[in-house]
């Protein structure tokens, strides 16, 4: 490819990232290890790499070893696997100091696995991205046989948001703490998408880019033909975050409504939503081995985008909410607990910490259910449980039956679990 052309790709990006004003992100990432990151789109991937050739400049590295190259770049429609070569050798031409590589929606490129295995074997210091379902975790680190580590990138924190906003989070003047009740609830509704807070409009700034992950990453990408069916499906799943889901289940609500659809069809379309960072799912701790997978919960990755489903559904969007925050934290060891005699909302088995969700427990029989069911719970085993309930904004501390139960706003656990 045209070794000029390269070169302004390269040089238009560094202006770019000196531009640049970023937030910190809560993401610790190894000065010497090569990286790819995945995730939904618009969660700040670029920004991260951006904050990376910020601290390689601030520590003495200079802008000719930085080489960046932004593959949605309109420049670089016709690359191809075999170009890949020609990054190398602009490289020599611009420095014959260590090259940073940083590469930006690789998987735009075919085969791209090929070359990035290649110049990390080869010694060189290499960061990626990559949005939609070509760049799976799992599948990532497969091809690449270990030579990166693959890291998951979610949309703001509460805290990261507070950050983005300028405000402390450790604040505590009336007008400040207004300031953060004011921004929880934004937050809440409007989701954590970091290019969301230059919008006036946030809502709809979030539609876009759900329809851009709908019809690029989903539709398109797996070449769906029921385009009124998976968007049905996306939306009847929205409406049934805090239920546990069987693709039967789906299926006939679905059907119940009068669209026919089978249940080889929900399956796949859940797979895809999953791979485009839409959904997560947790898995029932009770569950055998083959069935952990069969009758997961659903969550959206970003409460923005399950509110653009919802009716002044909060109960909803506070269990989701609550459900992001713990999967960021404790992925592997999330789960929710339904059993003849137990219904827990989420559970952390490494801290064998059992959480309900209830937007309110003032009227007797929210509070009877929630309380009940944690104290029955905890009752069923000789281990120590820490009982939370994560309400929107009480709080208090109740003994039941010898069980220590704390009642948890929002806002405090957010900032503080």
């Amino acid at each position: 490819m045209n070794h000029e052309i390269i070169k302004k790709v390269i040089f238009d990006q560094h202006q770019v990232i000196k531009d640049a004003i970023i937030v910190d992100r809560d993401i610790m990432l190894e000065k010497d290890a090569n990286y790819v990151l995945v995730g939904l789109r618009r969660v700040g991937k670029t920004t991260l790499l951006y904050k990376r050739v910020q601290d390689l400049i601030r520590d003495g590295i200079e802008w000719n070893q930085i080489i960046y190259i932004n593959f949605d770049d309109e420049r670089l429609l016709e690359f191809n696997v075999g170009d890949f070569e020609d990054i190398l050798l602009v490289a020599e031409e611009l420095s014959n100091k260590k090259h940073y590589f940083f590469f930006d929606e690789i998987q735009n490129v075919d085969e791209w696995e090929k070359f990035a295995i290649r110049i990390s074997n080869q010694g060189y210091k290499v960061d990626i991205t990559g949005s939609n379902a070509k760049m799976l975790s799992k599948e990532v680190e497969a091809k690449l046989g270990g030579r990166y580590i693959s890291i998951e990138i979610l949309p703001y924190s509460f805290e990261e948001f507070l950050r983005a906003n300028s405000v402390n989070k450790e604040a505590y003047s009336v007008k400040d703490l207004a300031q953060i009740n004011s921004l929880l609830n934004d937050y809440f509704v409007n989701g954590g998408f970091p290019e969301s807070l230059s919008f006036k409009n946030k809502r709809e700034y979030v539609s876009s880019v759900y329809q851009k992950v709908l019809y690029n990453d989903i539709i398109v990408h797996n070449d769906v033909r029921n385009e009124n069916g998976m968007k049905l499906m996306i939306k009847k799943i929205a409406e049934s975050v805090k239920q546990d889901l069987s693709y039967t289940k789906i299926q006939n609500i679905i059907t119940g409504i009068g669209y026919k659809i089978s249940k080889d069809i929900i399956i796949d379309y859940c797979g895809y939503c999953k791979d485009a960072f839409l959904l997560l799912t947790i898995e029932n701790y009770y569950a055998s081995f083959l069935d952990k997978n069969s009758n997961p919960k659903y969550y959206f990755m970003d409460n923005g985008v399950l509110n653009l489903f919802l009716d002044d559904k909060r109960s909803s969007l506070l269990e989701n909410i609550v459900a992001v925050h713990l999967y960021r934290k404790h992925k592997e060891s999330l789960y929710y607990l339904k059993g003849s005699k137990v219904d827990i909302d989420l559970y952390l088995s490494d801290t064998n910490t059992a959480v309900q969700v209830a937007y309110s427990i003032n009227d007797g029989d929210a509070y009877n259910r929630e309380v009940n069911n944690l104290v029955e719970f905890a009752n069923s085993s000789d281990k120590k449980y820490k009982l939370l309930v994560v309400t929107y904004e009480e709080e208090r501390t109740i003994n039941v039956e010898g069980k220590t139960i704390e009642i948890m706003p929002l806002k405090k656990f957010l900032l503080n679990c």
